[in-house]
């Protein structure tokens, strides 16, 4: 019986990685479970191998899902660093299991093929998207960590220590920031490489509209943040609103051409 989406390699390096996964997050959730970043790291190689695979290989594919695969590896990624100075972090059981879904769902859906012909370009403006992503996610992963921090302050027995709350928050404003400047820089590549980019010029498609939308969201966050103080859950809310908007930028449009629509272009 053949699996629908990827090529039988690609099932092989997702399945692969999504156990070492589910193994790392096990070991995650015992207690003294040191260690336990240690165990993600054959999961998280696998998973940039599955990433290889997808992106240069024989049919090289991608779209929705391998742009969420992608952003998930990227999360891993800046969480594995973070992890180094600040190992009072507890967030290996949750994003271990966002990584071996993210995987399996771009096994699934693959996506579009890419076309040789496309611009030498495009691989760059593609990289800035994912990177964005990927930045954003982890600003959504910390305002989250921010939020059950205070639900812990408020308990009469708190749970595990994490991060101090101003922490979380300067690393999750860093990570909005960085975000920013990358989903500016996508933006007017795409503004004014369109053509080049992708063999048109910049239209007012619900892709445009979504991520403008998402820029302006993350413009105000930053204002309210460096005028008005903003802070907790007010700015927490407006984060998530903006990382919705980005989702549905990209991610959620090509979710409704290839799955929806059935449309592979």
């Amino acid at each position: 019986m053949s699996l629908p989406g990827a090529s039988s390699t690609g099932w092989l390096l997702a399945l692969a990685a999504a156990i070492a996964y589910a193994l790392g997050a096990l070991v995650a959730t015992r207690p003294g479970g040191a260690r336990s970043l240690s165990a993600m790291a054959p999961a998280w190689a696998l998973h940039a191998a599955a990433l290889a695979q997808g992106l240069m290989g024989s049919a090289a594919h991608f779209g929705f899902a391998p742009a969420l695969s992608m952003t998930a590896w990227l999360v891993l990624t800046a969480y594995a660093v973070e992890y180094q100075l600040f190992p009072q972090m507890r967030a290996r059981a949750a994003l271990g299991a966002m990584g071996a879904l993210a995987l399996l769902l771009a096994a699934l859906f693959p996506g579009r093929a890419l076309h040789v012909s496309a611009s030498p370009w495009l691989a760059l403006h593609l990289t800035l998207g994912i990177a964005c992503y990927g930045l954003f996610a982890a600003a959504v992963i910390h305002a989250w960590l921010m939020g059950r921090a205070e639900q812990q302050m408020r308990q009469v027995s708190p749970g595990p220590i994490s991060l101090p709350l101003l922490t979380l928050e300067r690393l999750t404003f860093r990570f909005v920031s960085a975000g920013f400047a990358l989903l500016s820089a996508t933006l007017v590549a795409g503004w004014l490489f369109g053509e080049a980019l992708y063999g048109r010029a910049w239209r007012w498609d619900h892709k445009a509209v979504f991520s403008l939308l998402a820029w302006l969201t993350f413009a105000v966050l930053l204002l309210g943040r460096a005028r008005f103080g903003w802070r907790g859950r007010r700015a927490a809310r407006v984060l998530y609103a903006g990382a919705a908007l980005l989702l549905l930028a990209y991610a959620g449009s090509r979710f409704v051409l290839e799955v929806v629509l059935g449309r592979a272009t």
